[in-house]
Protein backbone atom coordinates (compact mmCIF):
# COMPACT_ATOMS: atom_id res chain seq x y z
CA UNK A 1 0.00 0.00 0.00
CA UNK A 2 1.70 3.50 -1.34
CA UNK A 3 1.67 6.53 1.32
CA UNK A 4 -0.24 9.54 0.17
CA UNK A 5 0.29 13.07 1.63
CA UNK A 6 -3.57 13.99 2.95
CA UNK A 7 -3.18 17.52 1.83
CA UNK A 8 -0.87 17.14 -1.51
CA UNK A 9 -1.87 13.86 -2.16
CA UNK A 10 1.19 13.00 -3.76
CA UNK A 11 3.64 10.48 -2.43
CA UNK A 12 5.91 12.54 1.03
CA UNK A 13 9.52 12.20 0.71
CA UNK A 14 9.56 12.96 4.65
CA UNK A 15 5.99 11.25 5.97
CA UNK A 16 4.28 12.07 9.27
CA UNK A 17 1.13 10.67 10.60
CA UNK A 18 -1.19 12.88 12.90
CA UNK A 19 -2.11 11.12 16.41
CA UNK A 20 -5.30 13.05 16.24
CA UNK A 21 -7.41 11.98 12.94
CA UNK A 22 -4.26 8.97 11.87
CA UNK A 23 -3.87 10.51 8.07
CA UNK A 24 -0.70 10.67 6.46
CA UNK A 25 1.13 14.12 5.57
CA UNK A 26 4.42 16.12 3.78
CA UNK A 27 6.39 17.19 6.95
CA UNK A 28 6.72 20.85 5.49
CA UNK A 29 3.30 20.75 4.65
CA UNK A 30 1.83 19.98 7.49
CA UNK A 31 4.22 21.83 9.68
CA UNK A 32 3.30 25.39 7.81
CA UNK A 33 -0.36 24.06 8.24
CA UNK A 34 -0.37 23.91 12.07
CA UNK A 35 1.75 26.95 12.51
CA UNK A 36 -0.85 29.20 10.42
CA UNK A 37 -4.29 27.03 12.25
CA UNK A 38 -2.88 24.86 14.81
CA UNK A 39 -5.40 22.27 14.56
CA UNK A 40 -5.50 19.40 12.47
CA UNK A 41 -6.68 19.31 9.03
CA UNK A 42 -8.67 16.18 8.73
CA UNK A 43 -10.08 16.22 12.27
CA UNK A 44 -10.00 19.90 12.98
CA UNK A 45 -8.53 19.14 16.69
CA UNK A 46 -5.85 21.01 17.89
CA UNK A 47 -2.50 19.67 17.25
CA UNK A 48 1.42 20.80 17.53
CA UNK A 49 4.20 20.01 15.91
CA UNK A 50 5.63 17.98 18.62
CA UNK A 51 2.72 15.62 18.26
CA UNK A 52 3.81 14.38 14.84
CA UNK A 53 4.87 10.75 14.52
CA UNK A 54 7.40 10.70 11.91
CA UNK A 55 7.22 7.53 9.54
CA UNK A 56 10.19 5.47 8.60
CA UNK A 57 10.95 4.52 4.94
CA UNK A 58 12.83 3.67 2.12
CA UNK A 59 14.18 6.72 0.33
CA UNK A 60 11.95 7.54 -2.67
CA UNK A 61 13.45 7.51 -6.28
CA UNK A 62 12.35 9.98 -8.13
CA UNK A 63 12.09 9.05 -12.27
CA UNK A 64 14.32 10.82 -13.99
CA UNK A 65 12.87 13.57 -16.08
CA UNK A 66 13.57 13.09 -20.29
CA UNK A 67 16.37 14.55 -21.45
CA UNK A 68 15.40 14.48 -24.89
CA UNK A 69 13.98 17.73 -26.46
CA UNK A 70 13.28 16.19 -30.10
CA UNK A 71 12.05 13.06 -31.79
CA UNK A 72 16.06 12.06 -33.02
CA UNK A 73 17.31 12.51 -29.73
CA UNK A 74 14.08 10.15 -28.26
CA UNK A 75 15.39 7.31 -30.51
CA UNK A 76 18.93 7.07 -29.70
CA UNK A 77 18.07 7.51 -26.19
CA UNK A 78 15.79 4.19 -27.04
CA UNK A 79 18.65 2.74 -28.61
CA UNK A 80 21.35 3.41 -26.28
CA UNK A 81 18.97 1.57 -23.35
CA UNK A 82 18.27 -1.23 -26.09
CA UNK A 83 21.83 -1.74 -26.76
CA UNK A 84 22.70 -1.96 -22.66
CA UNK A 85 19.75 -4.46 -22.11
CA UNK A 86 21.54 -6.63 -25.18
CA UNK A 87 24.74 -6.56 -23.32
CA UNK A 88 23.28 -7.66 -19.70
CA UNK A 89 21.18 -10.58 -21.44
CA UNK A 90 23.99 -11.98 -23.37
CA UNK A 91 26.38 -11.55 -19.89
CA UNK A 92 23.63 -13.23 -17.92
CA UNK A 93 23.45 -15.90 -21.15
CA UNK A 94 26.66 -16.73 -20.62
CA UNK A 95 26.27 -17.35 -16.50
CA UNK A 96 23.77 -19.72 -16.70
CA UNK A 97 25.64 -21.50 -19.35
CA UNK A 98 29.21 -21.46 -17.19
CA UNK A 99 26.30 -22.86 -14.20
CA UNK A 100 25.13 -25.54 -16.57
CA UNK A 101 28.49 -26.86 -16.99
CA UNK A 102 29.48 -26.64 -13.36
CA UNK A 103 26.50 -28.43 -12.32
CA UNK A 104 26.73 -31.32 -14.86
CA UNK A 105 30.32 -31.85 -13.51
CA UNK A 106 28.97 -32.02 -9.99
CA UNK A 107 26.36 -34.42 -10.71
CA UNK A 108 29.08 -36.61 -12.37
CA UNK A 109 30.91 -36.59 -9.18
CA UNK A 110 27.86 -37.12 -7.31
CA UNK A 111 27.21 -40.25 -9.74
CA UNK A 112 30.98 -41.24 -9.34
CA UNK A 113 31.02 -40.99 -5.57
CA UNK A 114 27.79 -42.91 -5.15
CA UNK A 115 29.69 -45.85 -7.52
CA UNK A 116 32.96 -45.86 -5.53
CA UNK A 117 30.70 -46.22 -2.19
CA UNK A 118 28.50 -48.63 -3.44
CA UNK A 119 31.84 -51.20 -4.09
CA UNK A 120 33.13 -49.94 -0.99
CA UNK A 121 30.41 -51.11 0.74
CA UNK A 122 30.41 -54.33 -0.94
CA UNK A 123 33.87 -54.75 0.14
CA UNK A 124 33.38 -54.12 3.42
CA UNK A 125 31.34 -57.13 3.26
CA UNK A 126 33.23 -59.38 2.21
CA UNK A 127 35.70 -58.10 4.35
CA UNK A 128 33.84 -58.59 7.71
CA UNK A 129 32.30 -62.32 6.19
CA UNK A 130 36.35 -63.34 5.79
CA UNK A 131 36.85 -61.89 9.62
CA UNK A 132 34.21 -63.95 10.89
CA UNK A 133 36.00 -66.82 8.82
CA UNK A 134 39.03 -65.78 10.26
CA UNK A 135 38.27 -66.15 13.75
CA UNK A 136 38.69 -69.83 14.72
CA UNK A 137 40.71 -70.73 17.39
CA UNK A 138 44.28 -70.46 17.56
CA UNK A 139 44.92 -74.82 17.05
CA UNK A 140 43.15 -74.75 13.57
CA UNK A 141 46.01 -76.14 11.70
CA UNK A 142 45.91 -76.78 7.53
CA UNK A 143 43.78 -80.20 7.50
CA UNK A 144 46.17 -82.95 6.06
CA UNK A 145 43.79 -85.42 3.75
CA UNK A 146 42.07 -88.06 5.99
CA UNK A 147 42.61 -91.41 5.67
CA UNK A 148 39.44 -93.49 4.58
CA UNK A 149 38.56 -95.75 6.88
CA UNK A 150 39.24 -99.10 5.72
CA UNK A 151 39.29 -102.81 6.63
CA UNK A 152 42.77 -103.93 7.20
CA UNK A 153 44.12 -105.10 3.63
CA UNK A 154 44.46 -101.37 2.85
CA UNK A 155 42.84 -98.14 1.85
CA UNK A 156 39.58 -98.94 -0.41
CA UNK A 157 38.36 -96.20 -3.44
CA UNK A 158 35.76 -97.89 -2.77
CA UNK A 159 32.25 -98.10 -0.33
CA UNK A 160 34.23 -100.90 2.47
CA UNK A 161 33.05 -104.26 2.64
CA UNK A 162 30.84 -105.21 5.31
CA UNK A 163 31.86 -106.25 9.04
CA UNK A 164 28.56 -107.71 10.07
CA UNK A 165 26.59 -106.81 13.37
CA UNK A 166 28.86 -109.29 15.86
CA UNK A 167 26.65 -110.52 19.08
CA UNK A 168 29.09 -107.61 21.23
CA UNK A 169 27.83 -104.94 18.94
CA UNK A 170 23.87 -106.20 19.57
CA UNK A 171 24.06 -106.73 23.33
CA UNK A 172 25.62 -103.42 23.36
CA UNK A 173 23.06 -101.66 21.62
CA UNK A 174 20.22 -104.06 24.00
CA UNK A 175 21.89 -103.02 26.73
CA UNK A 176 21.77 -99.45 26.00
CA UNK A 177 18.23 -99.38 24.68
CA UNK A 178 17.41 -101.54 28.47
CA UNK A 179 18.79 -98.62 30.45
CA UNK A 180 17.36 -95.55 28.23
CA UNK A 181 13.58 -97.34 28.56
CA UNK A 182 14.37 -97.81 32.60
CA UNK A 183 15.60 -93.29 32.63
CA UNK A 184 12.42 -92.72 30.16
CA UNK A 185 9.93 -94.90 32.90
CA UNK A 186 11.51 -92.71 35.89
CA UNK A 187 11.18 -89.80 34.51
CA UNK A 188 7.38 -90.67 33.48
CA UNK A 189 5.58 -87.30 32.46
CA UNK A 190 7.51 -84.83 34.26
CA UNK A 191 8.38 -81.65 32.61
CA UNK A 192 12.02 -80.22 33.40
CA UNK A 193 11.21 -77.59 35.16
CA UNK A 194 13.75 -75.41 33.06
CA UNK A 195 11.65 -76.08 30.21
CA UNK A 196 10.64 -72.76 29.07
CA UNK A 197 7.28 -72.33 29.00
CA UNK A 198 4.16 -71.62 25.96
CA UNK A 199 3.31 -67.68 27.02
CA UNK A 200 7.29 -67.27 27.26
CA UNK A 201 7.45 -69.51 24.27
CA UNK A 202 4.96 -66.84 22.44
CA UNK A 203 7.05 -63.93 23.36
CA UNK A 204 10.34 -64.93 21.22
CA UNK A 205 11.84 -62.88 19.15
CA UNK A 206 15.10 -62.90 16.51
CA UNK A 207 17.86 -62.23 19.12
CA UNK A 208 20.66 -62.32 16.64
CA UNK A 209 21.31 -63.42 12.73
CA UNK A 210 25.04 -64.65 11.87
CA UNK A 211 25.18 -64.12 8.05
CA UNK A 212 28.93 -64.73 7.69
CA UNK A 213 29.32 -68.31 8.65
CA UNK A 214 29.48 -69.54 4.99
CA UNK A 215 30.80 -68.24 1.67
CA UNK A 216 29.27 -65.61 0.06
CA UNK A 217 29.87 -66.73 -3.75
CA UNK A 218 27.71 -70.37 -3.47
CA UNK A 219 24.73 -68.72 -0.91
CA UNK A 220 23.13 -71.18 1.57
CA UNK A 221 22.94 -73.10 4.37
CA UNK A 222 21.55 -76.67 4.19
CA UNK A 223 21.66 -78.12 7.86
CA UNK A 224 22.14 -77.60 11.51
CA UNK A 225 22.79 -79.26 14.87
CA UNK A 226 23.81 -78.09 18.08
CA UNK A 227 25.91 -79.57 20.88
CA UNK A 228 23.47 -81.35 23.52
CA UNK A 229 25.92 -80.85 26.44
CA UNK A 230 26.79 -77.55 25.16
CA UNK A 231 24.32 -75.82 23.66
CA UNK A 232 25.86 -72.67 22.54
CA UNK A 233 28.47 -74.45 19.88
CA UNK A 234 26.15 -74.77 16.94
CA UNK A 235 26.99 -76.80 13.67
CA UNK A 236 25.99 -75.90 10.00
CA UNK A 237 26.53 -76.98 6.91
CA UNK A 238 26.47 -75.11 3.83
CA UNK A 239 26.69 -74.65 -0.01
CA UNK A 240 30.26 -74.06 -0.11
CA UNK A 241 31.13 -77.61 0.96
CA UNK A 242 32.53 -76.76 4.56
CA UNK A 243 31.06 -77.08 7.38
CA UNK A 244 31.16 -74.65 10.29
CA UNK A 245 31.46 -74.65 14.21
CA UNK A 246 29.92 -71.28 15.71
CA UNK A 247 29.64 -69.99 19.46
CA UNK A 248 26.58 -68.07 19.68
CA UNK A 249 27.51 -66.60 23.06
CA UNK A 250 31.21 -65.39 22.44
CA UNK A 251 29.81 -65.27 18.62
CA UNK A 252 32.99 -66.69 16.93
CA UNK A 253 33.79 -69.06 14.82
CA UNK A 254 34.84 -72.20 16.96
CA UNK A 255 36.07 -74.17 13.41
CA UNK A 256 35.80 -74.52 9.42
CA UNK A 257 35.42 -77.78 8.68
CA UNK A 258 36.61 -78.33 4.75
CA UNK A 259 36.96 -81.30 2.82
CA UNK A 260 33.80 -82.43 1.13
CA UNK A 261 34.15 -81.95 -2.45
CA UNK A 262 30.32 -81.07 -2.92
CA UNK A 263 27.74 -79.55 -0.71
CA UNK A 264 27.23 -80.37 2.48
CA UNK A 265 23.59 -81.59 3.24
CA UNK A 266 24.00 -83.50 6.58
CA UNK A 267 25.12 -82.34 10.18
CA UNK A 268 25.57 -84.00 13.30
CA UNK A 269 26.97 -82.56 16.35
CA UNK A 270 28.13 -85.82 19.31
CA UNK A 271 25.90 -85.01 22.48
CA UNK A 272 28.87 -85.81 24.42
CA UNK A 273 32.07 -85.39 22.65
CA UNK A 274 33.85 -82.33 20.55
CA UNK A 275 32.91 -84.91 17.66
CA UNK A 276 31.53 -83.53 14.02
CA UNK A 277 29.96 -86.01 11.35
CA UNK A 278 29.40 -84.65 8.06
CA UNK A 279 27.70 -86.31 5.14
CA UNK A 280 27.21 -84.91 0.96
CA UNK A 281 26.50 -85.65 -2.13
CA UNK A 282 30.33 -86.84 -2.97
CA UNK A 283 29.04 -89.65 -1.25
CA UNK A 284 30.97 -90.11 1.81
CA UNK A 285 30.73 -89.44 5.80
CA UNK A 286 33.05 -87.10 7.50
CA UNK A 287 34.28 -87.58 11.37
CA UNK A 288 35.63 -84.52 12.91
CA UNK A 289 37.33 -83.51 15.62
CA UNK A 290 36.74 -80.02 15.99
CA UNK A 291 39.53 -78.48 18.66
CA UNK A 292 42.25 -79.27 15.47
CA UNK A 293 39.17 -78.94 12.58
CA UNK A 294 40.39 -82.18 11.31
CA UNK A 295 39.04 -85.04 9.95
CA UNK A 296 39.26 -87.68 11.48
CA UNK A 297 37.96 -90.54 9.84
CA UNK A 298 36.09 -90.97 6.18
CA UNK A 299 33.50 -93.15 5.94
CA UNK A 300 32.69 -94.50 2.09
CA UNK A 301 29.87 -96.08 3.30
CA UNK A 302 27.70 -95.60 -0.02
CA UNK A 303 28.21 -95.11 -3.36
CA UNK A 304 25.58 -92.59 -4.80
CA UNK A 305 24.55 -89.42 -2.48
CA UNK A 306 24.32 -89.62 1.18
CA UNK A 307 21.24 -88.08 2.15
CA UNK A 308 20.12 -89.03 6.06
CA UNK A 309 22.07 -89.30 9.18
CA UNK A 310 21.49 -90.34 12.31
CA UNK A 311 23.63 -91.03 15.49
CA UNK A 312 22.83 -93.88 17.95
CA UNK A 313 22.03 -93.44 21.43
CA UNK A 314 25.41 -95.27 22.36
CA UNK A 315 27.30 -92.27 20.51
CA UNK A 316 29.64 -95.16 18.71
CA UNK A 317 27.29 -95.96 15.56
CA UNK A 318 25.76 -94.00 12.37
CA UNK A 319 23.20 -94.71 10.30
CA UNK A 320 22.96 -93.64 7.30
CA UNK A 321 20.87 -93.94 3.96
CA UNK A 322 21.80 -92.57 0.30
CA UNK A 323 20.20 -92.46 -3.51
CA UNK A 324 22.12 -96.18 -4.14
CA UNK A 325 18.55 -97.17 -2.25
CA UNK A 326 20.99 -98.55 1.14
CA UNK A 327 20.91 -97.81 4.43
CA UNK A 328 23.96 -97.98 6.42
CA UNK A 329 25.36 -98.49 9.82
CA UNK A 330 28.89 -97.80 10.77
CA UNK A 331 31.07 -97.91 13.88
CA UNK A 332 32.64 -94.05 13.71
CA UNK A 333 35.65 -95.01 16.18
CA UNK A 334 37.48 -97.79 13.98
CA UNK A 335 35.31 -96.89 10.59
CA UNK A 336 34.33 -100.06 10.12
CA UNK A 337 30.80 -100.40 7.88
CA UNK A 338 28.94 -102.85 10.21
CA UNK A 339 26.35 -103.59 7.76
CA UNK A 340 24.51 -101.99 4.68
CA UNK A 341 20.74 -103.13 3.57
CA UNK A 342 18.93 -102.62 0.26
CA UNK A 343 15.53 -101.11 0.49
CA UNK A 344 13.37 -103.74 -1.23
CA UNK A 345 11.10 -100.88 -3.33
CA UNK A 346 14.60 -100.36 -5.16
CA UNK A 347 13.58 -96.62 -4.51
CA UNK A 348 16.24 -93.82 -3.42
CA UNK A 349 16.04 -93.15 0.65
CA UNK A 350 15.87 -89.25 1.46
CA UNK A 351 16.49 -89.47 5.18
CA UNK A 352 16.86 -91.46 8.31
CA UNK A 353 16.26 -90.88 12.30
CA UNK A 354 17.22 -93.22 14.84
CA UNK A 355 14.04 -94.01 17.45
CA UNK A 356 15.79 -92.69 21.07
CA UNK A 357 16.20 -96.31 22.30
CA UNK A 358 18.46 -97.17 18.97
CA UNK A 359 16.35 -100.50 18.42
CA UNK A 360 14.33 -99.18 15.78
CA UNK A 361 14.96 -96.40 13.33
CA UNK A 362 13.26 -94.97 10.38
CA UNK A 363 13.81 -94.11 6.99
CA UNK A 364 12.03 -91.98 3.95
CA UNK A 365 12.26 -92.67 0.65
CA UNK A 366 11.80 -90.76 -2.66
CA UNK A 367 8.05 -92.21 -3.37
CA UNK A 368 6.55 -90.75 -0.64
CA UNK A 369 7.32 -93.97 1.89
CA UNK A 370 7.80 -94.45 5.74
CA UNK A 371 9.53 -97.43 7.03
CA UNK A 372 9.92 -98.57 10.03
CA UNK A 373 13.46 -100.64 10.89
CA UNK A 374 14.22 -103.02 13.56
CA UNK A 375 18.53 -102.57 13.67
CA UNK A 376 19.47 -105.92 15.40
CA UNK A 377 17.37 -108.13 12.73
CA UNK A 378 17.82 -105.51 10.25
CA UNK A 379 14.11 -105.90 8.60
CA UNK A 380 11.43 -103.64 7.73
CA UNK A 381 8.98 -103.99 10.25
CA UNK A 382 6.59 -101.41 9.60
CA UNK A 383 5.46 -99.18 6.70
CA UNK A 384 3.82 -95.61 7.04
CA UNK A 385 2.02 -94.42 3.88
CA UNK A 386 0.03 -91.50 3.20
CA UNK A 387 2.40 -88.63 1.98
CA UNK A 388 2.79 -87.89 -1.82
CA UNK A 389 6.49 -86.31 -2.38
CA UNK A 390 9.67 -87.25 -1.52
CA UNK A 391 10.14 -87.47 2.49
CA UNK A 392 12.16 -84.73 3.50
CA UNK A 393 12.43 -85.05 7.29
CA UNK A 394 11.47 -87.02 10.37
CA UNK A 395 11.71 -86.73 14.01
CA UNK A 396 10.88 -89.14 16.92
CA UNK A 397 9.11 -87.79 19.71
CA UNK A 398 11.76 -87.80 23.31
CA UNK A 399 9.06 -90.57 24.88
CA UNK A 400 9.72 -92.94 21.72
CA UNK A 401 5.62 -93.19 21.10
CA UNK A 402 5.53 -90.54 18.11
CA UNK A 403 7.51 -90.00 14.86
CA UNK A 404 6.56 -86.99 12.90
CA UNK A 405 7.46 -87.02 9.43
CA UNK A 406 7.30 -84.16 6.64
CA UNK A 407 7.47 -84.37 2.57
CA UNK A 408 7.12 -82.32 -0.54
CA UNK A 409 3.09 -82.19 -0.31
CA UNK A 410 2.83 -79.33 2.99
CA UNK A 411 1.93 -81.47 5.96
CA UNK A 412 3.21 -82.69 8.76
CA UNK A 413 1.62 -86.34 9.38
CA UNK A 414 1.94 -87.52 13.03
CA UNK A 415 2.49 -91.20 13.81
CA UNK A 416 1.52 -93.36 16.89
CA UNK A 417 4.24 -95.77 16.86
CA UNK A 418 2.07 -98.18 19.06
CA UNK A 419 -1.07 -98.57 16.92
CA UNK A 420 1.27 -97.96 13.75
CA UNK A 421 -1.38 -95.44 12.54
CA UNK A 422 -1.54 -91.52 11.77
CA UNK A 423 -3.38 -89.88 14.18
CA UNK A 424 -2.71 -86.25 13.35
CA UNK A 425 -2.24 -84.41 10.12
CA UNK A 426 -0.73 -80.19 10.16
CA UNK A 427 -1.97 -79.26 7.04
CA UNK A 428 0.04 -76.13 5.88
CA UNK A 429 -0.73 -73.81 2.94
CA UNK A 430 -0.26 -75.19 -0.08
CA UNK A 431 2.77 -74.59 -1.47
CA UNK A 432 4.44 -74.22 1.95
CA UNK A 433 8.19 -76.77 2.17
CA UNK A 434 9.17 -78.28 4.49
CA UNK A 435 12.81 -79.07 5.04
CA UNK A 436 13.17 -80.13 8.60
CA UNK A 437 11.08 -80.60 11.39
CA UNK A 438 12.57 -81.36 15.28
CA UNK A 439 10.66 -82.32 19.22
CA UNK A 440 12.55 -81.08 21.66
CA UNK A 441 14.06 -82.66 24.53
CA UNK A 442 11.39 -83.00 26.64
CA UNK A 443 8.95 -83.66 23.85
CA UNK A 444 6.98 -80.90 24.53
CA UNK A 445 7.07 -79.18 21.75
CA UNK A 446 7.69 -79.52 17.59
CA UNK A 447 9.14 -76.85 15.74
CA UNK A 448 9.29 -77.03 11.47
CA UNK A 449 11.18 -75.35 8.93
CA UNK A 450 10.37 -74.37 5.87
CA UNK A 451 8.78 -71.64 4.05
CA UNK A 452 9.24 -70.24 7.47
CA UNK A 453 9.84 -71.24 11.01
CA UNK A 454 6.89 -72.45 13.13
CA UNK A 455 6.40 -74.26 16.26
CA UNK A 456 3.79 -76.11 18.00
CA UNK A 457 2.39 -77.35 21.09
CA UNK A 458 2.76 -81.19 21.12
CA UNK A 459 -0.40 -83.28 22.29
CA UNK A 460 -2.57 -80.28 21.58
CA UNK A 461 -0.99 -79.58 18.39
CA UNK A 462 -1.17 -76.02 18.38
CA UNK A 463 0.42 -73.21 16.60
CA UNK A 464 2.37 -71.38 19.52
CA UNK A 465 4.81 -69.00 17.02
CA UNK A 466 5.52 -68.35 13.54
CA UNK A 467 8.50 -67.16 12.37
CA UNK A 468 8.90 -65.16 9.06
CA UNK A 469 12.86 -63.64 9.35
CA UNK A 470 14.36 -65.59 6.93
CA UNK A 471 13.97 -63.86 3.23
CA UNK A 472 14.55 -67.50 1.54
CA UNK A 473 13.32 -70.85 2.78
CA UNK A 474 14.35 -72.20 6.18
CA UNK A 475 15.82 -75.41 6.13
CA UNK A 476 17.35 -76.43 9.84
CA UNK A 477 15.90 -75.61 13.04
CA UNK A 478 16.84 -77.06 16.52
CA UNK A 479 15.81 -76.51 20.17
CA UNK A 480 18.48 -75.02 22.41
CA UNK A 481 18.88 -76.52 26.15
CA UNK A 482 14.97 -76.79 27.61
CA UNK A 483 14.36 -74.78 24.65
CA UNK A 484 15.30 -71.90 26.06
CA UNK A 485 16.23 -70.49 22.24
CA UNK A 486 15.46 -71.93 19.14
CA UNK A 487 18.42 -71.77 16.02
CA UNK A 488 17.37 -71.88 12.35
CA UNK A 489 18.77 -71.85 8.84
CA UNK A 490 18.38 -70.88 5.54
CA UNK A 491 18.69 -70.70 1.90
CA UNK A 492 19.61 -66.72 2.92
CA UNK A 493 23.17 -67.54 4.62
CA UNK A 494 22.14 -66.64 8.02
CA UNK A 495 21.70 -68.24 10.86
CA UNK A 496 18.89 -66.95 13.46
CA UNK A 497 18.47 -67.07 17.44
CA UNK A 498 15.09 -66.67 19.00
CA UNK A 499 14.43 -66.85 22.48
CA UNK A 500 13.31 -63.73 24.81
CA UNK A 501 14.65 -60.88 24.68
Amino acid sequence: MALCCAISNEVPEHPVVSPSSGAIFERRIIEKYILENGIDPISGKELSVDDLIEIKTPPIVKPKPPSATSIPATLKLLQDEWDAVMLYSFTQRQQLQTARQELSHALYQHDAACRVIARLNKEVTAAREALATLKPQAGITTVPQPAVAAEAAGIANQPTEQAGMSEEVIQKLQDKATVLTQERKKRGRTVPEELISQDDLRAFRTLASHPGLHSASVPGILALDIHASDTSKILTGGNDRNATVFNKDTEQVIAILKGHTKKVTRVMYHPSEDLVITASPDSTIRIWNVPTSQTVLLLRAHDSAVTGLSLHPTGDYVLSTSEDQHWAFSDIRTGRLLTKVADQANVALTTAQFHPDGLIFGTGTADSQVKIWDLKEQTNVADFTGHSGAITSMSFSENGYYLATAADDACVKLWDLRKLKNFKTLQLDEGYQIKDLCFDQSGTYLAVAGTDVRVYLCKQWQELKVFNDHTAAATGVRFGRHAQYIASTSMDRTLKLYGIE
